[in-house]
């Protein structure tokens, strides 16, 4: 049973890791005058077990799986800060951020190009 406790502490210790802010706001992505935070949705599971048998011995293990999905960002720019949902079938958390970023760098130049015609 030691093993198991171990394991356990062990994929406890590694969740607490992954458990913070970080992991559902992204690095910060920045473009010109804008700021692109992401922001996703995570989950996951684990489990651990063992036993000890006088004919087999001991054994122990643990499992885990988990899942990562793109919600959005937080865009800051020169008319402000506001969230964008993400809308549609996305492939891949790299085409989402690279998607949403280009969204908010294209809107950004837009707004500064408008700006400087009026002035």
């Amino acid at each position: 049973m030691e093993n198991v406790e171990r394991l356990l502490k062990g994929t406890v210790e590694e969740l607490d890791r992954l458990l913070n802010a970080k992991n559902v706001l992204g690095d910060p992505i920045e473009k010109g005058s804008a700021t692109v935070i992401p922001i996703v949705s995570y989950g996951f599971g684990f489990g651990a077990g063992g036993g000890a048998s006088p004919k087999t011995g001991d054994g122990a293990g643990t499992g885990a799986g988990g899942g990562i999905k793109p919600l959005g960002a937080i865009i800051i720019d020169s008319d402000g800060a506001r969230v964008e949902s993400v809308q549609g079938p996305m492939t891949t958390f790299a085409e989402v951020i690279g998607k949403t970023a280009g969204k908010a760098i294209d809107k950004a130049a837009d707004s500064a190009a408008s700006k400087r015609a009026e002035g």
